[in-house]
């Protein structure tokens, strides 16, 4: 059975909005960890096969397939093509599951897997609207289908609003969610102290650290914010940070491996992805978790690290609670709402992080997921060699 090996991992400091690399074209981030990748696998880079990387939001610097666009801003090759994908928020998660399936399908041997996203120049959704409006188009994607009305009816399809529905049907607290967003910063802040970021960070100029961690936070201000939407529970401290940055990995086929005289860090062991209620947007990870281990025979007692994108502590409570997976174990290093969500860099990155504290701790197997817009998740299962 052929394997899809990952090779080398990378990542910028994730930055806050208006911070550090707030200036940086998203090209340009993209190809500083590009570069990184192939300066630290060794490879020859007009061996690449293809790269692929996730975007949302794919207009202005970030229009015109911004994984070619990286590349060539990295001096690499011009033979080696490249492609974006928009899966929402998993989008370079499910980058990653493209480059692997082509690996694990024979038909290329050496891919690269990663995301960009530049959020201080281009807000979530805002530069869609903004392109559609001088051709009339101002409905968004949902409004105006007859398909969609006659399913979903006029209710809002919208993150907060998904989140909030999340809290409600597994009643979680504002507290718990507070609790649990603390927790964020203090693991994230104790992974910086301790150097755990060191290897899979690049510094990008002289933003060198990621800037999301707040050490001043605390339950009282917590407590003091006002809800994101009027009468509801979640407020912008149990949510993810509006963020730039970039990452990428390298994955081989055992053929690449021997050609290239490469060390294989971990294999692929599961790739996946499942929908649910569009509406409620944002508790697909639970079937997406429970099919994945389904499909691999495995439960949760065999996953030593969890990475769990933290979109809003409600998602990743109502996860916990479903599948009774051991805190202690997921996200140990912090999470978005500690370290921050560039979109379509985020799925790259926590796969980065997750390789890299694997190997930090000696545990075996590791589990990404993430919500997704649509009501969707990837779930992807790595194996550290």
């Amino acid at each position: 059975m052929a394997e899809a090996y990952i090779v080398e991992a990378v990542r910028t400091p994730v930055a806050r909005r208006r911070g550090g690399l707030a200036a940086a074209h998203p090209a340009d981030l993209g190809a500083h960890v590009l570069k990184a990748l192939v300066q630290r696998s060794g490879i020859d880079p007009a061996a690449v096969e293809d790269v692929v990387f996730g975007c949302l939001d794919a207009v202005g610097p970030q229009a015109g397939d911004i994984a070619r666009t990286s590349w060539l801003a990295a001096g690499l090759p011009e033979e080696v093509p490249g492609v974006t994908v928009d899966r929402q928020c998993g989008s370079s998660q499910q980058a990653l599951h493209f480059a692997a399936q082509a690996v694990l399908s024979g038909t290329q041997d050496l891919v690269v897997a990663g995301g960009t996203q530049n959020m201080s120049q281009i807000p979530i959704a805002f530069a869609s609207r903004r392109a559609a409006e001088p051709l009339g188009l101002t409905d968004g994607p949902y409004a105006g289908s007859e398909g969609w009305r006659a399913r979903y009816g006029d209710q809002p399809v919208d993150q907060f609003h998904g989140a909030e529905l999340i809290a409600a049907k597994w009643g979680i607290s504002r507290r718990e969610m507070e609790e649990f967003a603390l927790r964020s910063h203090q693991r994230a802040i104790r992974a910086a102290d301790e150097g755990r970021f060191a290897r899979e960070s690049v510094a990008y100029g002289e933003v060198t650290a990621d800037e999301g961690p707040r050490r001043d936070t605390s339950l009282e201000k917590m407590a003091a914010l006002a809800p994101v939407v009027e009468g509801g529970t979640l407020t912008a401290a149990v949510s993810s940070q509006v963020s730039d940055a970039a990452a990428a990995l390298l994955l081989a086929s055992e053929q690449a491996v021997r050609d290239h005289g490469l060390t294989p860090r971990a294999r692929v062991h599961h790739l996946s992805v499942r929908g649910e209620d569009p509406i409620r947007m944002l508790s697909a990870p639970i079937p997406a978790t429970a099919h994945a281990l389904k499909k691999t025979g495995m439960t949760m007692d065999d996953i030593d690290l969890v990475e769990i994108n933290e979109a809003f502590a409600p998602v990743v409570l109502a996860w916990l609670r479903e599948t009774g997976a051991d805190p202690e174990k997921v996200n140990v290093n912090g999470g978005a709402i500690a370290l921050g969500h560039p979109l379509g860099a985020t799925g790259a990155r926590l796969m980065t992080t997750l390789l890299h504290e694997l190997e930090r701790t000696g545990g075996r197997y590791g589990l990404q997921t993430m919500c997704e817009g649509g009501g969707q998740a990837n779930v992807t299962i790595i194996e550290r060699l």
